[in-house]
Order: C-alpha cells, then sequence, then structure tokens
C-alpha cells in the first residue's frame, strides 16, 4: 500500500459457517480475500453465526483472521429474531472497531448491516453471491413477508458488488439504482496455478469440481459424455467432489456404459494436483452467481466447456478459450464435448493460456483487491470494464 495510506480494518460479514466444512462458494471467497489482505498489511474480522454443524468457539482465530460467532437458539422461529439482534448489537458495539463492512450474501444479516450502516455512517459494499438471493431470498421477484421486509431495508445498503453482468442487470431490473451497483466479479489467486503443466500429447481428459447436488447438471454431463465415448474412446471425465447425487451418478455411469472412462474421485482438497490431471474443464450447472471452479480451472490453464448462464458468459469466450451450450442442453453439451474432444492438442494448450490470461485479466487477487481497497476507503466506484460487458449475452 502507499506509505501515506494506513492500512484498513475491514469486517467480513458471512451469514453461514466460517470456516465452511468442504467449502462453499462464499465462503471461499472470503478466505480468498482476507489471505490477499492481510499480506498487504490489512486488518480483517470474520463475523458469522454459529451453528451447529460449523465451529463453535465464540471467538477464534482461522489463517491469521479473527472470527466472531453469534450464538442463536435452535428453535426455527427465534434463531432469526435473536441473530438479528445480536448482529445489531454487534455492529453498534464495534462501530468504530473497522473502516468498512463487506457483507458476503446479500439476505436478512445484510439488511441489519444496511440499516445500521446508514445509521451510522459506515460504508458497507454488500456482494450478491449468485442466484439464491435473487430467486428464493431477499431480492426474490415475489418475496415472503418477512424477506419482503428485510428487502426495504437492504435498499439502504450503500454500494452492491455484482459478480456478474446478468447478476448487475438483474439487480437493476430489481429497483436497485445503476450508479450503486459495481461489477466485480470474485477474486482468484493465480499464483497457486502458474506452475502447472501438462503433457502435450495427453488424450483429452475433462474435468469437473464442485458438489454433486443436482443444479450442477452432472446427470446430463454423463449423459452427454455417453453419446461422444463411441467416437472418442480415448477420452475420460473425472469427477471431483461429494454430495447427496454420488451414488447415484456411480450407478448412472454402470447404466450409460462409460464406467471404464469416468472416474469418481470424491472430495479433495489438493486443487492444483486435481486440475493438472486434465485439460478440459467442464462446468454444466442450471445456476451459478460466478463459479469459483470456473476461475481457478481457467487459471489452471484449461480451456472451459460452459453451461452459457451467470458468470460463465462473461469469460468464456467460443472459439478463443473455451465451448458455451445453452443451459440444460444435452445435445449442445456433447456437441462441444466433441469438439473439445478433436481439438489438436496444440490448438487446445493454446486457448487454455488464452484461458489463464483472461482470468488474470478481469479477476486476478491483485486487480480485485485494488478496487476493493477503493471501496473500503469510500472512493467512487466504477463500472465494469467495457470488455467485458460487450461480451456477455
Amino acid at each position: 500500500m502507499p506509505p501515506d495510506a494506513p492500512p484498513l480494518r475491514i469486517l467480513m460479514v458471512m451469514e453461514a459457517a466460517y470456516p465452511a466444512d468442504r467449502g462453499g462458494g462464499a465462503e471461499a471467497q472470503v478466505r480468498t480475500l482476507t489471505r490477499g489482505l492481510r499480506a498487504r498489511g490489512h486488518r480483517v474480522t470474520i463475523l458469522a453465526p454459529c451453528v451447529r454443524w460449523g465451529a463453535q468457539e465464540k471467538v477464534s482465530r482461522y489463517e491469521g483472521a479473527a472470527v466472531c460467532r453469534l450464538r442463536l437458539p435452535g428453535l426455527p422461529l427465534l434463531g432469526g429474531p435473536v441473530l438479528w439482534l445480536r448482529t445489531t448489537a454487534f455492529l453498534y458495539s464495534r462501530r468504530k472497531r473497522y473502516d468498512a463492512w463487506h457483507v458476503h450474501i446479500a439476505h436478512r444479516m445484510a439488511a441489519i448491516c444496511a440499516l445500521m450502516g446508514r445509521w451510522l455512517d459506515k460504508r458497507v459494499l454488500t456482494k450478491v453471491s449468485g442466484w439464491w438471493e435473487l430467486e428464493k431470498g431477499t431480492l426474490a421477484k415475489r418475496p415472503g413477508p418477512v424477506n419482503a421486509l428485510a428487502r426495504t431495508a437492504l435498499r439502504r445498503t450503500e454500494t452492491w458488488q455484482a459478480i456478474s453482468r446478468r447478476i448487475a442487470l438483474t439487480l437493476i431490473e430489481r429497483g436497485i439504482p445503476a450508479e450503486h451497483i459495481v461489477a466485480l466479479p470474485n477474486a482468484v489467486d493465480t499464483s497457486r496455478f502458474s506452475s502447472i503443466t501438462r503433457a502435450s500429447d495427453a488424450p483429452p481428459r475433462f474435468v469437473f469440481i464442485g458438489r454433486l447436488v443436482p443444479e450442477k447438471g452432472l446427470q446430463m454431463l454423463l449423459s452427454a459424455f455417453a453419446d461422444i465415448a463411441p467416437t472418442h474412446p480415448q477420452a475420460s471425465l473425472l469427477v471431483v467432489g461429494s454430495g447427496t447425487l454420488e451414488n447415484h451418478l456411480k450407478q448412472e455411469a454402470q447404466h450409460l456404459g462409460i464406467s471404464n472412462q469416468v472416474e469418481f474421485a470424491g472430495h479433495r482438497d489438493d486443487i492444483e494436483n486435481v486440475l493438472a490431471d486434465g485439460n478440459i474443464g467442464v462446468l454444466c450447472s442450471r445456476i451459478e452467481g460466478l463459479s469459483n471452479t470456473l476461475l481457478e480451472s481457467m487459471a489452471s490453464g484449461l480451456p472451459m466447456i460452459a453451461s452459457r448462464i451467470s458468470g460463465n458468459e462473461d469469460f468464456v469466450l467460443p472459439g478463443e478459450n473455451g465451448w458455451l451450450f445453452d443451459s440444460g442442453d444435452r445435445t449442445g453439451l456433447a456437441k462441444c464435448l466433441a469438439d473439445a474432444a478433436a481439438t489438436d492438442p496444440a490448438t487446445r494448450a493454446a486457448m487454455g493460456e488464452a484461458a489463464r490470461a483472461s482470468v488474470q485479466r478481469q479477476a486476478g487477487l491483485e486487480q480485485v483487491l485494488n478496487r476493493l481497497v477503493q471501496l473500503y476507503r469510500g472512493k467512487q466506484p466504477r463500472a465494469m470494464p467495457a470488455s467485458v460487458s460487450q461480451r456477455s449475452a
């Protein structure tokens, strides 16, 4: 940081367990940003609810950052109101301790932060993490009574972070003034993946990383892979992750006759090694905000096959660094798989390098942190670069 710029004190607010068991998108971003901010000399505190499936300490440290957890009763009708009251008390009692609050899920704790931030004249940046807030939560078209009340409070947010162009446009449709929206994607620490290399003559190996749940589109992925397997017998598919569909998907691979070409690796923490094991990334989700898996895969030098949904369409450029298909279109996905499998290794490697460069340019950790620090210091927000917005659907 410049010598005349004092270190910042940032409060990250999470309406979820932190740290999360086996990760989550918003939780992973908090971790990435916290590491980067601390490396620059800033102080970071994470505020989260204390839930039964997470850590139970009221105050602890995780990777050097303080984590404060708000206890709440297990009764459904009491848990929410108690959490809101304790969030209010926490923010008020520590009103002079932090320079800015960065809220990572635009839900009810975010509504409390919006109200308190306006009252206490505190800089508040609220991030819309994805589809859930916009379709099921406080920002849904027709929210329930409690969410509608929270939405009224949430509209007092000073600055909104939209991690994709589609989210930014949806926020405007929901009545958020465009001048309050900052289009700023999730960050990826590209240095983690900079040393990954791959054999130039390796056969096509597709890699999926994520939770094995319905919204990730894995049933369709197996079916589409089965469509191309006879004409591409050397191709293989690596599925990394765990979830409710794991046993069903294994049985489906057997039923489709592709079990000898599909490997289920389960949950893995060594993501760098996983990404090095493949040469084409696949993300066939029905819904996303902006997938961390997409960013990490591209940062490792993988050209991507991705559904044309929020986030993916901002980064994947057909013919340049990957292939896009319409969400839910099995035939379109099979065509992308076949085209990728038929791409010669040199072209595939060049597309991977283009993917790496585009992520570094648009979502590299240092670039994202530079803009966040400006926002934390109260600088005027600016729009997403035209080079990104013009590519979006």
